[in-house]
């Protein structure tokens, strides 16, 4: 999935670069193997033009308590040298979701993916359970041991739930209150969605208004919330998400239902104004709109919606 050959001038700093590198290459080698629509449309991203791929963030979803919440997963970021960006809170969904920007690392020109590219930015919400009800805390409470968390980076490069499968039954109850925490217990560390840096792309992909045109021709479910393409409220930021698959998956009581899986993401970032008048190829990733938009980020979140009501 991409060269790792590292320059030894590599600004990176807390640990290895190589092996945070290898880490994002399981995550995204497993959320490839069980997103197969996801896949397609990665695949399908490379094949037009020979474009390179480019990554604007990984995004996670985790439940808070007992140790599973953000932390768990953005202690291992931040050892290798992430930083908090900022977050936003949807009171409505009980979420909160924090960003967190990569290290400076040194990117030959033809620097790409997750071989020798810029790292991609980490997002991870959570859902605040103890604002849910006693029986949907009760729910997740009996799956979620205590300090289960510390191992939630491995979770999420092998494909593996830390606690035990729920029941059918606790996943529907606990659906009836919140899609993103049931989606949470059942599908665990694994990567929610990944967004491409479409600013960063070569060829035609670098145009989201032609992403969107394309993979509407090519028969892909995009998720409409809001609108297709959604826009920040400057004007700066520009979103695409597809629909999440539905897969089947066979729960602890033996019960096989079809569920949504993870989905894909296209990010464009414009240029700030303060920076318009710098040449194109001297544009770096600090003169673009940084951070994210609520209404955006609340209606990509719908990507997993369940189109089945329990």
């Amino acid at each position: 999935m991409g060269s790792f050959d590292l320059p030894l001038s590599s600004s990176f700093k807390g640990g290895s670069e190589i092996f945070l590198r290898n880490v994002f290459e399981n995550i995204l080698k497993t959320y490839l193997r069980k997103n197969p629509t996801a896949k397609t449309i990665w695949e399908l991203v490379q094949s037009l033009d020979n474009e390179k791929i480019c990554y604007d963030h990984f995004t996670f979803r985790t439940l808070k308590v007992d140790g599973y919440g953000i932390d768990s997963l953005s202690s291992f970021f931040m050892d290798y040298g992430y930083k908090s960006g900022g977050g936003l809170d949807f009171p409505k969904k009980k979420l909160r979701v924090l960003w967190f920007s990569p290290p400076d690392v040194h990117v030959p020109k033809d620097g790409h993916g997750l071989g020798n590219g810029l790292l991609p930015r980490i997002v991870i919400a959570e859902v605040l359970v103890d604002e849910l009800s006693p029986e949907s805390q009760g729910i997740i409470r009996k799956y979620l041991k205590p300090e289960g968390g510390k191992q939630a980076v491995l979770s999420s490069t092998l494909e593996s739930l830390i606690w035990e499968k729920p029941t059918w039954t606790d996943f529907k109850q606990l659906a009836k209150e919140s899609e993103i925490a049931a989606w949470t217990l059942i599908h665990g560390y694994t990567l929610n969605h990944l967004a491409f840096a479409v600013h960063r792309f070569k060829h035609r992909f670098n145009d989201i208004k032609f992403v969107k045109q394309h993979l509407e021709e090519k028969g892909f479910k995009l998720n409409s919330d809001g609108e297709i393409l959604k826009v920040s409220q400057d004007g700066l930021l520009l979103q695409v998400s597809s629909i999440s698959e539905r897969l089947p998956v066979t729960f602890a009581d033996g019960v096989t239902e079809t569920i949504p899986a993870s989905y894909i993401e296209f990010t464009q970032r414009q240029v700030l104004p303060e920076f318009k008048d710098v040449p194109h190829d001297e544009i770096k990733e600090f003169h673009r709109r940084e951070a994210f938009e609520l209404d955006n980020a609340s209606n990509i979140m719908e990507s997993t919606r369940f189109t089945t009501k329990f």
